[in-house]
């Protein structure tokens, strides 16, 4: 007899939220759940599994309404495929952006909360990270910067959206090379930009060590080699010194094993010159390129 499990138990396991795949059930007809004695939902294994694999190609940037309906053999051959590199942002965005702002403003923490799982479930985790996450944080940090955000305003904003990513992130199956850690250097304590990043690297399968933010330099070396990294990964935020970096760089380079890429990004990059054995990354694009090519180097 085919394993069911609680409509509980499939959100945990998919990442899809109950209110999605109630959403779906009425206006696909999938999932197509049983009910047990008490009219609960129950969910065939065989379902959940197509259900992953749906969640698995929106965070690739598919829409859902092309994915639920689709046959098995479709999904499948979508999975083989490289996920999408180019996007395209919703009509709507700048308008419900601002009020995401604003909801921050007033404090609507649980109305925000439901607002920023909505958007992750229509675009995906990575559409959510580079057509959300990204321009909000920079809408906040500008809000903050003039004024208008209040500091445990910005901490509002920071907490909310990186329990919904990180919530996200954990729903999404790496363990493919390269293993990169994720951190920061001391007085650096921003790490939303990390978080981005991670979810991105996820996607494409690559095992993510992150450490949080602001990391002495001898722990990161320490780091790399008890986690035998390939790649450490750096976010420097256009607050942080930009006259310091380049020093610390080179001194990380050094003390790191020449087998392991040091790469490092952020806003405050844009004024560093390029540096011998450090890879620059002002985007978000510039970590999934760095990955790919990462991948091209050692595979071919």
């Amino acid at each position: 007899m085919e394993a069911m499990l609680s409509i509980a138990a499939v959100e945990r396991d998919t990442g899809l939220s109950k209110d999605v795949l109630r959403v779906w059930e009425r206006r696909y007809g999938f999932p197509d759940p049983q009910r047990d004695l008490h009219g609960e939902r129950l969910y065939p294994a065989s379902q959940v599994e197509r259900l992953r694999l749906i969640k698995r190609l929106m965070d690739q940037g598919h829409r859902p309404g092309r994915l639920v309906g689709a046959p098995a053999e479709a999904l499948a051959a979508l999975a083989q495929r490289p996920a999408p590199v180019a996007r395209q942002g919703a009509p709507e965005a700048a308008d419900e952006l601002d009020h995401l702002v604003t909801m921050i403003r007033q404090h609507q923490a649980a109305g925000f909360l439901q607002l920023m799982q909505q958007r992750l479930a229509r675009y995906g985790l990575r559409g959510f990270v580079l057509d959300t996450v990204a321009p909000l944080t920079e809408s906040v940090g500008h809000a903050w910067e003039e004024g208008r955000l209040h500091v445990f305003e910005e901490h509002l904003f920071t907490e909310m959206t990186t329990r919904v990513l990180r919530q996200a992130i954990g729903a999404v199956s790496g363990g493919a090379a390269p293993r990169v850690l994720l951190t920061s250097l001391p007085d650096e304590p921003h790490g939303m930009g990390l978080l981005m990043v991670e979810g991105l690297l996820a996607l494409e399968g690559a095992q993510c060590v992150a450490l949080g933010t602001q990391m002495p330099l001898l722990e990161i070396v320490q780091a790399a080699v008890g986690h035998r990294a390939d790649v450490v990964a750096l976010s420097f935020s256009r607050a942080f010194p930009a006259r310091q970096i380049a020093g610390l760089l080179q001194q990380l380079r050094a003390a790191l094993p020449p087998e392991v890429d040091l790469w490092a990004g952020g806003q405050g990059m844009r004024k560093v010159a390029a540096l011998p054995g450090v890879l620059p990354g002002l985007s978000l694009e510039d970590a999934e390129r760095a990955l790919r090519q990462w991948r091209q180097a050692r595979h071919g």
